[in-house]
């Protein structure tokens, strides 16, 4: 990196200069989310090149943010955060519960991204409240504009650790149709709003398997920091 420091002293500023580089800590959520291939973390992250996301994490690596792990026997390549990114969790904590309590609704969803939120709601199914059986929930963002992929499929194989996710049509009977948009289904896995609210408002309309649709509240489970108090709600 060679941004010019600060020239401070400040333990906040000096903190600052290793982590603001643009998707620094997008990257090292991501990886705490449980992401560790490059591809998955690219997917997670979302409007990062993949020319960036490899600079970053050379760069991150040298910092002694991350490491990276190669298995030559499996072709396979993993990060992984040191301790140093791991003893980061109660300042990223106190960063994410400061944000949904203190930015509005509104302003926070509304840069969001369709891909990413279903990148996220994919991590957010609970396997064992489905049938056990194969499962295909399709899910249509209805904003105006249309996000560059409106629909997907979440399909969950018996067995499966999570779902499969596709913004193509994989082909298989759909148990239930999920209409929504980005700043609706947004709002309900940050805990900005809940599934009842936004059938009743309007901003999310199931049809299909009468069990799946009402068990919707069990097979999705919000964000982690969903039970905070004083969250900023969706008006």
């Amino acid at each position: 990196m060679t941004r010019r420091p600060y020239g401070l002293i400040c333990p906040i500023s000096l903190a600052c200069e290793i982590l603001e580089p643009r998707w620094t800590i997008q990257i090292l959520t991501e990886i705490w989310n449980g992401s560790t291939r490059f591809n998955d973390i690219r997917k997670g992250v979302g409007n990062i090149s993949t020319a960036i996301l490899s600079r970053r994490l050379k760069e991150m690596e040298a910092l002694g943010l991350v490491e990276r792990i190669e298995d030559k026997a499996a072709g396979t390549i993993d990060y992984f955060r040191t301790e140093k990114s791991i003893k980061l969790e109660p300042a990223m904590n106190a960063l994410a519960e400061w944000a949904l309590c203190n930015i509005e609704a509104e302003v926070a969803l509304s840069g969001a991204d369709a891909w990413t939120i279903m990148w996220a709601v994919r991590r957010m199914i609970v396997l064992a409240e489905l049938p056990r059986r194969r499962a295909v929930i399709r899910f249509h963002f209805r904003d105006d504009p249309p996000p560059k992929y409106p629909h997907y499929w979440l399909v969950v194989e018996p067995g499966s650790a999570l779902p499969e996710l596709c913004s193509l049509d994989p082909g298989r009977d759909v148990d239930l149709y999920v209409e929504t948009g980005v700043v609706s289904l947004g709002a309900i896995i940050e805990g900005r709003s809940s599934i009842e609210r936004e059938k009743e408002r309007g901003g999310l309309f199931l049809s299909g398997d009468p069990g799946l649709a009402r068990s919707m509240d069990r097979w999705l489970r919000p964000s982690v920091y969903a039970a905070l108090e004083g969250i900023a709600q969706l008006s």
